[in-house]
């Protein structure tokens, strides 16, 4: 037999198990994902190095086109139908279609990307990705 040891957390114990749903709220909202208090972004979608609150590292977080693909993937889902509804239901001209359109996909991509930047780092901190594995500094200059 062979040991999957990617089936289990590697450095986790069971007091140390991090909260995934509290976690994903609190990146939405741009927060801290450890401790709910400190900003996650300080410009419209730069991730801060660590939390200015409780000292959690950020730097080697791995959101790159996450939350570009899950925007894309939310918004034409929300107005294709929006659009498939008003074409068929109302005739709009072809000018009114691209204007109401275009500026509901602009709002709502502008809108969703920061929450969900914030929702990828703070999904990937809840699981342990990319580098949120190590054990905090105090814990490891102890051992």
């Amino acid at each position: 037999m062979t040991d999957t040891q990617g089936l289990t957390p590697q450095h986790a114990s069971v007091d140390e198990e991090r909260q995934t749903k509290p976690a994903l709220w609190k990146g939405w909202r741009g927060r801290c994902p450890n401790c709910g208090e400190g900003k996650l972004l300080h410009s419209y979608l730069k991730v801060n190095d660590s939390c200015s609150e409780c000292g959690e590292e950020f730097h080697h977080h791995r959101a790159d086109d996450g939350p570009a693909y899950l925007t894309i993937l939310i918004v034409g889902h929300l107005m294709a139908p929006l659009m498939h509804y008003m074409a068929f239901e109302w005739r709009p001209s072809p000018w009114v279609m691209a204007s109401v359109f275009s500026t509901g996909c602009l709002a709502a991509s502008l809108y969703l990307l920061p929450h969900l930047k914030g929702v990828v780092v703070a999904y990937q901190w809840a699981r342990r990705m990319h580098g949120f594995d190590k054990t905090p500094k105090e814990k490891t200059s102890a051992a």
